[in-house]
């Protein structure tokens, strides 16, 4: 069997590109909106396939997530890594 390099290619690129989207999330805490203005305002304020901040805060939306990352919970039953704990006995 023969393999073609196109589609693993093609795959490498669509999985690149999907890295680089911008996952923030905004809102506006003076006034009310729909989602049709936040598509609208993104839009506007988008050049080059990248947001400009200042534009999106220029019409009053704020970043919820600033650093485009969601809050992920802490495993409660996850402990530290760090230097092992050695157990204190008798003579040490």
């Amino acid at each position: 069997m023969r393999w073609s390099l196109g589609p693993i290619l093609a795959c490498a690129a669509l999985l690149a590109a999907g890295c680089a989207t911008d996952d923030r999330q905004w809102m506006k805490l003076s006034e009310k909106y729909t989602t049709a203005d936040f598509r609208r305002d993104h839009a506007d304020c988008s050049k080059g396939g990248k947001l400009d901040d200042g534009c999106m805060r220029g019409r009053g939306w704020v970043a919820v997530n600033p650093a485009g990352k969601s809050e992920t919970a802490k495993d409660p039953l996850a402990r530290e890594i760090g230097a092992p704990v050695r157990p204190r006995g008798p003579g040490n």
